[in-house]
């Protein structure tokens, strides 16, 4: 499935910078949706809930921000723009 295989890319991003940053939980992610990256929010959101199960990323809040230029560079991606940590583990 190729929705899976861009959030298990997006999953270890975030568990990279949560090893960077020692914190063992994201609380938030946002992401960009490329004009042409063929996903909705709502079906990304339902693969994101899914493939974070388990992850530092379980239970995260999702912001998705849908791009719409086709001819931006990087119009078939799925960009991970920031996440957030908690103040104090």
């Amino acid at each position: 499935m190729h929705e899976m295989s861009l959030i298990n890319d997006l999953i270890h991003k975030m568990e990279g910078i949560a090893r960077q940053r020692n914190v063992s939980k994201i609380t938030k992610a946002r992401v960009r949706l490329g004009a042409l990256s063929h996903i909705s929010a709502d079906h990304f959101r339902d693969h994101f809930v899914e493939g974070t199960k388990g992850t530092v990323a379980e239970g995260a809040a999702l912001e998705i921000e849908i791009a719409e230029d086709l001819a931006d560079p990087h119009a078939q991606d799925i960009l991970l723009l920031s996440v957030d940590i908690p103040e104090k583990e």
